[in-house]
């Protein structure tokens, strides 16, 4: 089958969990006699992840004019974004939806990350923008085929190379008054086959009240119409968990604002947006949202949003497509379009 017909089902399994069997007592835990050394896992671990690196793919959708190259940029620090690297000012706005992707090395504090940007230029700038997200979902599914061609190969690759979207950054447009069709379609569909996270650019051109008021008719929206967006409450995994992101999702979208300019403000230099009444401070929670957007995506959750991507996203879309396949022979290479705009190359952090 082609990778076009290829659709994940319509309700997403949850992961099983093995019921326990009554007759199993719980492992009791032994008291040690002295020290052995099982806790330096974490920095055996820690080491190995510094010396190899890791992939984070990052899709940002969304009409032209919203920022989404200036919010990348000011999220990562550097000109990470297509437009800072080969785009041109009289780039025309393309007549279909096309995907295109840039990658780069980032290094901090000796990890190695390996950031690929892909940029839907063409999104929702049509006259007709019927099932435009059709060449988006193609693509995502596209990443999951390619992952699992590598998988089923008899000859594996020791690191296969990853090239899976793990989050995808919807920007709403900051109209104030409700959620367009468009969002509504892209979202429903795209949802169950990738980790959406809204955010209502340019959120300086709200007020403050406009900008709460918008947040809870997108909130509301979304809810009426079954759009989950990441986090998930169905992977919540403990109270722990539901806890930390219940904050998140009571927080959604997050109105942002993006610069990769610097100001000087009360003796510091900061990025910001210069307006004639004074500078709005990006990374200042009482301007905008940005540093809670930053935190969540970056600093308190790349790595689940990895792990729902390869064990709930992938699972789903391999569990099918074995199971169309019978689930006994490779996948032919007929089963995966060609037309891949995305790079082959294996991880640079190796």
């Amino acid at each position: 089958s082609k990778m076009s017909e290829s659709v994940p089902p319509e309700v997403r399994p949850k992961p099983a969990v093995p019921a326990k069997p009554s007759h199993v007592a719980p492992p009791s835990r032994s008291a040690l006699l002295g020290y052995i050394g099982i806790d330096t896992i974490i920095e055996q671990m820690r080491k190995k992840t510094m010396k190899t690196g890791f992939d984070f793919n990052i899709m940002v959708v969304g009409q032209s004019g919203l920022g989404k190259s200036t919010l990348v940029n000011t999220l990562f620090k550097s000109q990470v974004s297509r437009r800072s690297t080969n785009w041109s000012r009289d780039e025309k706005i393309p007549k279909t939806v096309e995907i295109k992707s840039v990658s780069h090395v980032i290094e901090e504090g000796g990890v190695k990350m390996k950031l690929t940007v892909i940029d839907t230029p063409g999104f929702g700038d049509q006259i007709n923008n019927e099932n435009c997200w059709e060449p988006i979902s193609k693509y995502i599914n596209e990443q999951y085929e390619k992952f699992l061609k590598e998988e089923v190969n008899i000859a594996r690759k020791k690191r296969i190379p990853d090239t899976r979207v793990h989050c995808c950054l919807y920007f709403i447009s900051p109209t104030g008054h409700s959620l367009r069709q468009l969002d509504i379609e892209f979202m429903k569909h795209l949802s169950r086959v990738v980790n959406i996270i809204p955010v209502i650019a340019k959120s300086d051109t709200l007020t403050l009240d406009e900008k709460t008021e918008f947040k809870q008719k997108v909130r509301k929206e979304l809810e009426a119409c079954g759009i989950e967006c990441y986090p998930q409450k169905e992977f919540d995994e403990d109270m722990e968990d539901k806890s930390d992101n219940d904050k998140i999702r009571e927080a959604m979208p997050f109105a942002v604002v993006g610069s990769d300019k610097e100001y000087q403000a009360n003796g510091k230099r900061i990025l910001g947006r210069k307006t004639p009444w004074g500078v709005v401070e990006v990374e200042n929670p009482n301007h905008c949202e940005f540093s809670l957007l930053r935190d969540f995506m970056i600093r308190s959750h790349l790595q689940d949003l990895k792990e729902v991507t390869h064990n709930i996203h992938y699972e789903t879309y391999r569990a099918k497509r074995l199971n169309d396949n019978g689930g006994l022979h490779p996948i032919s290479s007929s089963g995966f379009s060609s037309r891949t705009f995305c790079m082959d190359t294996p991880c640079l952090c190796e």
